[in-house]
């Protein structure tokens, strides 16, 4: 094993044994459903930086793949929608990990009457080499782990995900990016990149990284600021503004003409036609705005028309759309 994932294990080892509320501190608020009620050991051991739980995602007792167990908040709100006996499978190298969230569902079953610890299946196991067989899984999650990864190793998890999900099934993560380039001296500090800061990648880097495993379609459904990394307090000559991403990777077959990316960009058609069709598959209804991915929006303004107009990416997408 590489160092720096020896050191990650180290982290995670500790904050298992001893919880550190502020390791990766999240502005994103906890999903609230009724009847759940998420024990206050899971609250502070929410080692995330945003939310991989989308209802949306979740609909038919869908089978679940969560990698990076945490103190088992995900992994109890994705119980919440399966409910069946194994229908969510949590996956930590970190034994201690395991060990703590196995104790954290005995104290969730005592203030959840619909919960059974039998629901999750928590299996020793890494994010590189998954304990789980092909095409078994409907939805896959990691949140603030692949960050953590160097680019090949990051490249081996996307692919390890791509070969458990089920033919349409769903990727979701939520990592830090940043856009300044990461200098050396902080992205080789171990400790820096087991605390989820110093691996931050580009968005367009990072979601390349995502299609080139076969990703079909990407919705990015949130972006937020997230850390400043300071000089003084960090090795760096100048300020790093990181952010944090939700992206949902969706297993589509890959068009002929590249993937769907989906950044948040509308398009409104003001023309005075009963409406505009394209002929590759979008109609634009008068100034009923309609969601459409990167590529399309590009397509659209390349006709320079004072009829449609597009809007720049707003980094939210909440589903629907043109393909």
């Amino acid at each position: 094993m590489e160092s720096y994932l020896e050191t990650t294990k180290n982290v995670y080892k500790q904050a298992a044994e001893t919880p550190d509320v502020g390791l990766c501190c999240t502005t994103t608020p906890v999903w609230a459903f009724p009847e759940l009620e998420i024990p206050q050991i899971m609250l502070d051991m929410n080692y995330g930086c945003g939310s991989t739980v989308h209802p949306r995602d979740l609909v038919n007792s869908p089978k679940i793949l969560y990698v990076g167990v945490g103190g088992g908040m995900e992994l109890l709100q994705f119980s919440y929608f399966s409910r069946q006996p194994s229908g969510v499978i949590g996956v930590d190298v970190v034994d201690e990990m395991l060990e703590a969230s196995k104790r954290n569902f005995e104290q969730a079953a005592a203030t959840n009457k619909w919960f059974d610890p039998s629901f999750v299946d928590l299996r020793k196991g890494d994010a590189l080499n998954l304990p789980i067989e092909d095409e078994s899984v409907d939805v896959a999650a990691q949140n603030c782990l692949f960050n953590i990864f160097h680019e090949e190793d990051l490249k081996k998890a996307l692919r390890e995900m791509y070969r458990v999900l089920k033919p349409r099934g769903r990727l979701v993560l939520s990592d830090p990016i940043a856009e300044q380039e990461m200098p050396d001296s902080l992205k080789f500090d171990e400790k820096l990149r087991a605390l989820c800061l110093s691996g931050s990648l580009p968005l367009s880097q990072y979601i390349k990284m995502i299609t080139d495993v076969g990703f079909g379609t990407v919705e990015i459904r949130a972006k937020r600021p997230y850390r400043i990394l300071k000089p003084g307090q960090y090795d760096t000559p100048t300020s790093i503004y990181i952010e944090s991403v939700e992206v949902c990777a969706i297993k589509d077959p890959m068009p002929e003409d590249g993937p769907c990316v989906f950044t948040g960009r509308t398009a409104i058609y003001t023309g005075d036609a009963e409406y505009f069709d394209d002929h590759k598959g979008h109609v634009l209804l008068p100034n009923q705005p309609l969601a459409v991915c990167d590529k399309t929006a590009g397509n659209l303004e390349a006709l320079e028309s004072e009829d449609i107009w597009v809007s720049p990416s707003t980094y939210f997408y909440d589903g629907g759309g043109c393909c």
